[in-house]
Order: C-alpha cells, then sequence, then structure tokens
C-alpha cells in the first residue's frame, strides 16, 4: 500500500488536470469531495475510468461512494484488497 498511495495520487492529478497540486501536496486523509479536493461527480466518473485502465480492475457501481472514494487512503485501501483477490485468483488459476 506504501507505494500505492503515491502512485493514486499522481493518477488523481494527471487524470483530472489539477495543474498547480504536486500529488505529494494531496494528504493520505484529505477528502476528495466538498471541503477536500473538491471533486465532483464528472471527476469521480473519470477517476473511475482510470483507475480501471490504470490497475486493470473493475469497480461495480456501487462502490462509487463516499466511502471508498472518501480519501486517497480509503480509496487506496480498497484498492489494494481488490488487487490481492485478482492476485489470489490468477494464482489459483495457475497450474
Amino acid at each position: 500500500m506504501s507505494e500505492l498511495l503515491p502512485r493514486l495520487k499522481r493518477l488523481i492529478v494527471a487524470t483530472l488536470r489539477l495543474e498547480g497540486l504536486a500529488p505529494e501536496a494531496i494528504g493520505d486523509d484529505q477528502l476528495l469531495f466538498g471541503e477536500g479536493l473538491g471533486l465532483d461527480s464528472i471527476d469521480a466518473l473519470e477517476l473511475v475510468v482510470a483507475i480501471e485502465r490504470e490497475f486493470a480492475v473493475a469497480i461495480p457501481e456501487g462502490k462509487v461512494d463516499h466511502e471508498v472514494f472518501r480519501s486517497v487512503r480509503t480509496l487506496g485501501s480498497w484498492l489494494a484488497q481488490r488487487l490481492a483477490q485478482s492476485d489470489a485468483g490468477a494464482s489459483a488459476a495457475r497450474p
């Protein structure tokens, strides 16, 4: 997860073209919406597409909520679990 959070921050800044904001300036627990980075529903959709492409995971519609997308840490935690499940499934499928 230690490598995942900086990668997510870089993806957020690049995808949403947050000019003037350095990825490392985003706090791990900083809110992504509202008082935090001020993202909106369009930003969330763009971010979902970027995460699905970057990490080869599917984000179910019900997971695009304030629990998972609350902060970089909550998003990273959820994503780490998904990636671990994908790795475990791929390992089990190998002979």
